[in-house]
């Protein structure tokens, strides 16, 4: 059974889908309305998962006619990369941006979607470490090594 987030997640990628702008308008009251929560919930699902790790870009104007806008971004493998550039270079990145960057570069079509499920496996093995500082040079090694190798074979 889906949760909240993810109807919600699914009915606004659905609109941006549908619009012929490349976005959409939203009122967090409206949204929440519709899906019978509070305005925070409709916060929570924008926060996680339309960030610009996966792709989105969320502008938020405040008042009485205030609005969401929600733009999916489009991107080469150059820009994408360039996002990430500053963790990978460092070799420190956080699950949720190499997961970002992986969900991206599979919904783009640049890895396939074996390539995603062995490059989230290979992340998946280092929850085994408790330092977290040490998991996120592990897993900025890791994905580093793993993307020169796409680029390599691209």
């Amino acid at each position: 059974m889906s949760t909240l987030a993810d109807g919600m997640e699914d009915y606004l990628k659905k609109l941006l889908t549908l619009s012929v702008s490349g976005y959409i308008d939203i009122k967090r009251k409206e949204l929440s309305g519709k899906f019978n929560c509070v305005p925070s919930q409709v916060n929570y699902v924008l926060e996680t998962r339309f960030t610009l790790e996966k792709g989105y870009l969320v502008e938020s104007k405040r008042g009485g006619k205030g609005f969401v806008r929600i733009r999916k971004l489009q991107a080469s493998l150059e820009n994408l990369l360039d996002v990430f550039l500053q963790d990978i270079l460092s070799g420190q990145i956080s699950d949720d941006r190499a997961r970002g960057l992986i969900q991206r570069l599979y919904d783009l079509k640049y890895i396939s979607l074996r390539e995603s499920r062995l490059m989230e496996a290979t992340l998946d093995s280092l929850t085994i470490i408790k330092d977290k500082s040490l998991q996120e040079t592990l897993r900025g090694w890791l994905l580093k090594d793993m993307l020169l190798m796409l680029i390599k074979f691209a």
